[in-house]
């Protein structure tokens, strides 16, 4: 069900020939680039109308409108069951906790006396949120979207997740249920890349956005690359994945079930365990099949991901083998079951998220550990964070300087502009002291 390979012997290769061992989905957003280009370009043109014929066309349900009434959002969360419900609020209180806390202040530095730069922050003023709403319901993922913009002052908040046939072309009902926990009432039934479009451009019913975030398929991926530059982005997620590092004191029916969790959410999921433990292999690839056999969505996702080139049971020599294979990995979501796994995960570099011990598995991360789940995927945590309040603010640079603090520094200004020939650059610094640079003191 899913294939090893073994690492053990051998010096570890550096860099890109380590990365290039390791299993990965193949995801190639630049050609399905080619494809979003015109459903972007017509939703920029006909704004509304394309939206709804291309919700017809891709989700079979023709939409008398975009944007989602008020009164669906009441009745969704009035009809929402006690249980998610109490579920969801408690995942919103969680997430609030942790993201509150993440708010960064104005800072002031006083470089000389009379020279300042503050650094303030700012929240951008409108951003467009994406909860998928294909193989799976993600209302998850609108808290996840919703509490950082919230917690970062962005002051309006739009979320869009495709129409659903079954529901009268909206939203489904508990996407609408935590929008409305969230106190978000701005939202429209749109999908994949003319979600992203509608953002962009903005048509009639909605206004354009400054930045996009949320977890989707490789088309939203593809429309959040067409229009970076235009507008901001969290990052182009690709498919979800997990690693697992565990020596001998792991578990392998742990080990066993978050592989299973993270592989129903899609046929292109990844689930990698790497271990220097042949033992844990042969008991955690023996738990797969009951497991498997006990679960849903088996044919359609578990299993073409678990036997799929981005899954694998990578054996190294060591812990300090694994730690080098998971950080040229980087995961999405990282578990370390390993002895002493705190120590062992405060030497990794290069994860989404990391989960330690056997009590905090991915699934938590989900839902209620108060983190964030939308993460970086396909190695970008070798350079890329997962969404947070940072996110969405901007640090601006303040400088102020009086007459003495810039004459103080002229003479160096001065220099580095004439090295750099840039004259124009020196002269608005002599022009304020009748062309004459200051001597330094």
């Amino acid at each position: 069900m899913i294939s090893r390979i073994d690492l053990r012997g051998d010096a570890l290769p550096e860099g890109p020939a380590l990365r290039d061992l390791l299993p990965r989905a193949e995801f190639d957003v630049l050609a399905a680039l080619e494809k979003v280009r015109p459903i972007c370009e017509d939703v920029h043109h006909r704004g509304d109308a394309a939206l709804i014929d291309f919700a017809e066309r891709f989700d079979g349900v023709r939409l008398d409108q975009v944007r989602v009434p008020a009164a669906a959002l009441t009745r969704a969360l009035e009809e929402l069951d006690p249980a998610v419900r109490a579920a969801l609020e408690e995942s919103i209180r969680r997430a609030r906790t942790v993201h509150r806390e993440q708010r960064r202040s104005t800072h002031t530095t006083q470089v000389v006396p009379g020279g300042s730069v503050t650094e303030k922050w700012v929240p951008v003023e409108r951003v467009g949120l994406y909860a998928p709403g294909g193989r799976s319901v993600y209302p998850s993922s609108v808290v996840m979207n919703v509490v950082p913009a919230q917690e970062a002052g962005v002051e309006s908040i739009a979320l869009a997740s495709p129409a659903q046939a079954e529901f009268a072309g909206l939203p489904h009902p508990t996407i609408l249920a935590a929008c409305a926990l969230l106190g978000v009432d701005e939202v429209y039934a749109a999908g994949g890349a003319t979600a992203v479009a509608m953002f962009a451009y903005g048509t009639q019913s909605c206004p354009p956005a400054n930045m996009v975030t949320g977890p989707g398929n490789i088309w939203v991926a593809a429309a959040k690359r067409y229009f970076t530059g235009k507008i901001g982005i969290d990052a182009e997620a690709g498919p979800t994945e997990i690693a697992v590092l565990a020596d001998d004191t792991a578990d392998p029916v742990h080990v066993a079930s978050d592989l299973i969790s993270q592989a129903e959410h899609d046929p292109l999921a990844a689930a990698v365990l790497v271990t220097d433990s042949v033992e844990l292999a042969d008991a955690v690839e023996k738990e797969l099949k009951p497991q498997v056999a006990a679960t849903r969505h088996v044919d359609d996702r578990i299993v073409p991901a678990l036997s799929g080139k981005q899954s694998a049971i990578v054996l190294v020599d060591g812990i300090d083998e694994g730690l080098r294979v998971v950080d040229a990995y980087g995961a999405e979501h990282l578990e370390i079951q390993t002895a002493d796994a705190a120590a062992v995960a405060d030497r990794v570099r290069n994860a989404g998220a990391i989960f330690i011990g056997p009590w905090a598995p991915v699934s938590l991360g989900d839902y209620a550990a108060g983190s964030n789940h939308v993460l970086p995927t396909g190695g970008c945590a070798c350079h890329s964070s997962g969404l947070s309040v940072q996110s969405f603010l901007r640090g601006i640079h303040i400088v102020d300087y009086t007459k003495d603090a810039l004459a103080e520094v002229a003479h160096h200004v001065v220099t580095l502009a004439e090295a750099e020939d840039l004259p124009a650059h020196g002269a608005a610094i002599k022009a304020r002291f009748g062309w004459k640079v200051p001597e330094s003191k």
